[in-house]
This record gives structure tokens, sequence and C-alpha cells, in this order.
């Protein structure tokens, strides 16, 4: 139940910030962002948790039957918009609920919520810094987007080369105003391809923020004339877009629990457990982290996209690699997500796996400090590297073999997660591309 005084206190700021319009947003199973726009005068209501929805309309929630559903909205997320002029808005994160007052169990939120609540039993926080990468494209006379980039610029160059540089600013501008704490932004290694990276918090801040931060790229392209797209791989022959995922334990005190200074790399060893958790179920949770068919097409070999699950200390071609700082600073890069990615599941699936790790003090292969872009098959089946899954279908598979990432899901999400997949695999499979129409046409 929401605190009485809370709720008063969240009408009096709507009402002295003349604010009219209350968005409340939830996400759906694919990490879709919904929306249900309610005046001012509904809040109450809203906040009374009286504001019902039909969950059968949403991707992979619930049958037609049992479709009643209603929205809490959480109080610490309510955020003004800073480009809204004639009519204030604002919105409202929230959690998705039965119509007997339960928690849905297949609401993203609720489940990575579940997973918080897990971690904490055993005496753990999860701190999460994202960076999201996401391309600008020009957009046509009808305003559909186009696949012409509007900059020829490369990594860490600046204006007049980067074109998105005004964007960008007032993508910061407004994300700051929003309560994020942005630490860098930049143009990155594609044409017309970008970076902005926002502060580490708690995982589920950081979820929230992820959500909010691809609406907020895409609002202000628009604005700019432009197309904004975190689809992973946009273009052949570039770099795709990832959403590298920098993770830290801290003990409920706020000690960095991955960091010991007499230890091996100055790692203690729940650090260690926890990589040993990521890597054995890095090939289940991988649909997760990449949940579409195009998702695979970033993950190939000479665009700096892992491939294979190992870790390193030194370099950046593994899967997982450890960066350099330590102290409170100590943290797991994972490479392989990309910004497709539900943020709610995504991080739920690689908590529950760290956690199998700490769990069952699983240790992690000897790390790798050669570049693996460059290793011979034979050396990595030698080794006994695995590779990530290739596709979606290889993906969905490794995760149906997984009980301990679909114990994360549960039930109910994972049998919704995999239909919706599978449904994207089997019409992907049946689509004759252009490529397909180039390469046979003409020889058969």
């Amino acid at each position: 139940m929401k605190n009485q005084g809370a709720k008063e206190e969240l009408l009096r700021k709507v009402n002295d910030l003349d604010i009219e319009f209350i968005h409340l947003q939830f996400t759906d199973i694919m990490g879709v962002m919904k929306n249900v726009s309610i005046t001012v005068d509904q809040l109450e209501k809203a906040l009374n948790n009286k504001m019902m929805f039909d969950g059968s309309s949403i991707d992979g929630f619930v049958r037609i039957e049992e479709s009643d559903m209603y929205l809490s909205p959480d109080l610490s997320t309510f955020t003004v918009f800073p480009w809204t002029n004639i009519h204030k808005e604002a919105r409202l994160i929230c959690d998705v609920y039965n119509i007997d007052g339960t928690p849905f169990e297949g609401c993203p939120r609720n489940i990575l919520k579940k997973l918080i609540k897990e971690a904490e039993e055993i005496g753990y926080k999860m701190q999460v810094g994202p960076e999201c990468e996401f391309f600008l494209f020009h957009t046509d006379e009808k305003g559909n987007p186009s696949l012409e980039t509007h900059d020829d610029a490369g990594y860490f160059d600046l204006a007049p080369i980067d074109l998105g540089g005004n964007a960008r600013n007032e993508m910061t501008m407004a994300l700051q105003q929003m309560g994020f704490k942005i630490e860098t932004s930049h143009h990155e290694v594609a044409p017309g391809q970008h970076e902005i990276d926002f502060k580490y918090e708690d995982a589920l801040k950081t979820a929230d923020n992820i959500m909010t931060f691809k609406m907020v790229v895409r609002i202000i392209a628009q604005r700019h004339g432009l197309h904004a797209t975190f689809m992973p791989k946009p273009k052949f022959g570039i770099s795709g877009s990832g959403m590298h995922l920098n993770m830290s334990l801290s003990t409920l005190d706020l000690k960095n629990a991955f960091y010991d200074e007499t230890g091996d790399l100055q790692l203690s060893k729940i650090a260690y457990y926890f990589l040993g958790g990521l890597m054995k179920h890095a090939r289940a949770f991988t649909a997760l982290t990449n949940p579409t068919v195009n998702s695979y097409k970033r993950l190939v070999p000479g665009y700096e996209a892992p491939i294979l699950i190992a870790w390193s200390a030194s370099n950046r071609s593994p899967l997982i690699r450890i960066p350099a700082a330590r102290g409170a600073s100590t943290r797991i890069e994972l490479r392989s997500p990309d910004p497709c990615a539900n943020p709610y599941l995504a991080l739920a699936a690689t908590l529950k796996s760290g956690l199998d790790g700490i769990k069952n003090k699983i240790d992690p292969p000897d790390q790798v400090t050669s570049n693996v872009y460059e290793m011979e098959s034979d050396e990595i089946k030698e080794r006994g590297i695995e590779l990530i899954p290739t596709n979606l279908h290889e993906a969905i598979k490794a995760l149906s073999e997984n009980e301990v990432v679909k114990g994360a899901l549960g039930h109910h999400a994972y049998r919704r997660f995999v239909e919706a997949a599978l449904y994207e695999w089997n019409e992907y499979s049946k689509h004759v591309s252009q490529w397909e129409i180039d390469r046979y046409l003409r020889k058969f």
C-alpha cells in the first residue's frame, strides 16, 4: 500500500507545478513501453490503484478471459517532461497488478523486483551502469525513417563532422532535467552512431532509466527531424549498437562486494563466483539480452562485438571484461547485450545467473589474455571456450534448457516470451530477403 502522506504530497506537487496530463507508463514482455494518459483530475484514482486496463491487449500479458488488470504507480518515478510547453505533462512508471491485488507475474518490473529481493535476502544489492548506443538517421519528406546517416564521423569526433552533436546535446539536457546524472556523451564508431552514458544506479532504477532514456532520445531526435533507432544492426558493413552492462554487487551497508585488496586482480571471491555464474548461464540469458532476429547480425566477427564466452582483465574482445578501476568502482562489464533488450528481464536474468554462481560457488575458467577474435577454431575448442548463440532460435533453445534463467522469469513470462520470440523467428524464416534475390534469382 502507498503511504497516504506520500500520495497527498504528490498531489500537491502536481497542483503547484500546474501539471495537466499524467502518463502512466509500463513495459510489455518484449521491452516496448506502453502508456495510458490521464488528466490530472484522475490522478488520485490512479494513486488509489483503481486505474484498470485490458491486459489481453498487451504483448505477453494474459488471455482475453482473464484480462482485467490495474496499474500501480511508483511515486518515486514522478518526472516532469521538460519538452512540453502548452500543456505541462509528467509521468509515473507503474507496476502491473492482478484484480485481486497481487503482483502480476508477467510484469517485467515485478520480475526484476523479485530478483532484487532474492539478492537482498543473501545480503547484496545490484548496481548497474549501462552504455546505450543508438543511430540517428534522416527522415524522408513524409517523416518516415531512412537509412541515410547525417554524418560521416567516427569515434569521439566532434562538430562540424559530428552533425548529430546538437541533437545529442539537447538529449543530454533533457535527461538531466529529468534527474539523470550524465557521465559522458560522444559519437560512436559508425557514421550516425552515438552514445550517452549515465551514472550507476541500483538495478530497478537503472532499468527504469533505460526505458526513459530510449523514450527521450527518440522524442528529441524527432524534434530535430531525425529518427533515432536502437535496432542493433540497422546497416550492413558497419558496427552495430550494443548496451554494455557494467555490474557490481554491494553489501547492504553499500560496500563494493566485488573488491578485495588482497584478492587475485583485487577481486573478491564473490566477484569470481558472480563471474562464474554469468559465464555458466550466458548462452541461456542471451535470448533475453539479445531478443530479436537482428540482434545476431551484430554478434559476428569483425565488429568488436563478443562471440566467445570468455573473460579478461586486459582486453576488450571477450564476452566479459573487468575494467581496471578498483575500490568502489570495481565491476564486471558484460558486453553482449543490445538496446533492444527488455532491461527488466535482462537484468533479472543476469542477476539470477550471478547469484547462482555465488550460491553454488561456481569458479570461472582462466581468463583469456589474447585477442579472442584472432583465435583459431582448434585453439577455441582445445581451451573449451563456448560460443554464444548464433541466432535467435539457437538462443531460445539454450534458454529452454536452463532451469536457472527460466526460474528468473517465472513460468508465465517464460512461456509468453518464448511464444513471441518463436513467432518472430518463424516469420523471419519465411521471409525472402533482397540478399537471396540478388544471390539466387539469376544463378539457378
